[in-house]
């Protein structure tokens, strides 16, 4: 999948507090995945496949997997 990094970045800044570590705990992965997964630059000790280009619109971002994206879009689903 392709997105552009600000859209990436509207999406993870929409989710309610704790979500990286709710989605982190549904995975079963470590949270600071989570958070370099939309963009941060943490420690993290698994890769998920998460390619940066620069470009417009804070350029693009290629998704290998779009299980954490996902996970997002289902809990910002359940906040309507």
């Amino acid at each position: 999948m392709i997105i552009t990094f600000n859209e990436l970045r509207r999406i993870k800044d929409r989710l309610p507090s704790g979500s990286s570590q709710r989605i982190a705990d549904e995975l079963g992965i470590d949270v600071e995945t989570v958070r370099n997964y939309f963009g941060g630059k943490h420690e993290a000790k698994e890769c998920v496949g998460v390619h940066f280009e620069p470009g417009p619109d804070g350029g693009v971002v290629t998704l290998d997997d779009t299980t954490i994206l996902d996970v997002a879009m289902r809990i910002l689903s359940e906040q309507q």
